[in-house]
């Protein structure tokens, strides 16, 4: 919900057809020629095409703003971490676009060039663009199939804590409450540069990680989150008996390693996905034990305010309309102000 980065399975496509593709990308196709490539809606953030081949395949060339574009800390590099989220989540045994050629510009001097990646495509609708024709029972079976999937996601392990795409080490850390209070500065660090307002004075968010360690620490296995898996970027598709099932997940270049409870909040933006009992039965079919306790309660609390905040402050950077940004700052504030409610009922509880 950060801001679907243009799908990558879709039934057919819309948008104005482009030109022919970079030589470099068609060099990575190899002999067969595009024959179309077509914008795919949906996207906040990347450039992404669809790409017909001569043979008939499709393929989704992906191209992210250049480096010197304005952006949040955390997004640099982004489709270097959809690689290795794809590589990852498919060995876990989720289907996800299979990549087919990674490019990253290594030039100190290439400030103006941005990276992009080539999928294969997977075929499909998103959850959302179906939601008004799905029934109460086909939905209960799908959150159970979604539960099952992220809990199968959270079983990959990263090397260490935090966002895996960066040389710089401001965003990882070698424990969960030093990386996430990593990303959450970041972010932080990201209002004050595009002068975005927070609802609360800064220094209380600040201080939440310090605040919350002891929860924190309860994370000691660097789990890979997709944490934007919202029904924009979950594809549908015909089974068998007719009926849509989950065929596939997208766009992971916004996850990281950490806490597999940040997934729910990935899932469900704007709600409180471990209430859906479909949901959470999905999910103890891989993983039995998703704990729910008071301190998982509070660290589902910061991963929501970290969302919100990320949620609020890239309206900046990306040039939203008035509309949306207006919605993302009003939406927001409350939402974060109900968490840190949330937040020091639980301190609390605690003491």
């Amino acid at each position: 919900m950060t801001g679907s980065t243009g799908s990558t399975g879709m039934t057919g496509s819309t948008g104005e057809q482009h030109g022919p593709v970079d030589p470099q990308v068609a060099a990575a196709i190899g002999p067969e020629a595009v024959v179309k490539a077509t914008a795919m809606p949906g996207g906040f953030y990347n450039d992404t095409r669809l790409l017909e081949l001569t043979d008939g395949r499709r393929l989704v060339w992906k191209r992210a703003p250049a480096m010197d574009a304005p952006a949040l800390t955390h997004e640099r590099g982004l489709l270097g971490t959809e690689r290795l989220f794809h590589g990852l989540a498919a060995a876990a045994g989720v289907r996800v676009p299979k990549v087919v050629h990674h490019h990253a510009p290594v030039h100190d001097g290439a400030a103006g060039e941005g990276e992009w990646l080539l999928l294969e495509f997977l075929e499909g609708t998103t959850w959302d663009s179906e939601r008004d024709r799905i029934d109460p029972e086909r939905r209960s079976a799908l959150r159970r199939r979604l539960g099952e999937t992220a809990a199968r996601i959270a079983t990959a392990t990263g090397p260490e804590f935090g966002y895996p795409q960066t040389i710089d080490p401001v965003l990882r850390g070698p424990d969960w409450p030093t990386a996430f209070g990593r990303m959450l500065a970041a972010v932080l660090a990201d209002a004050v540069r595009y002068g975005v307002p927070l609802p609360v004075p800064e220094p209380e968010l600040a201080a939440l990680p310090d605040r919350f360690a002891t929860e924190l620490a309860e994370v000691r296995r660097p789990a890979l989150v997709h944490f934007d898996a919202w029904e924009g970027n979950v594809i549908l598709a015909p089974a068998a008996h007719g009926h849509l099932d989950l065929v596939g997940v997208i766009d992971g270049e916004r996850s990281f390693f950490g806490d597999p409870l940040a997934e729910l909040v990935g899932l469900d933006p704007l709600g409180t996905a471990e209430h859906d009992a479909d949901l959470l039965a999905g999910y103890r079919t891989v993983t039995p034990d998703l704990p729910l306790h008071p301190a998982a309660q509070a660290r589902l609390a910061l991963y929501r305010i970290y969302l919100a905040l990320i949620m609020r402050i890239e309206a900046a950077p990306r040039r939203y309309d008035p509309d949306r940004t207006h919605w993302l700052t009003t939406w927001s504030a409350p939402r974060i102000t109900e968490q840190l409610a949330l937040l020091d009922r639980l301190s609390t509880g605690r003491a």
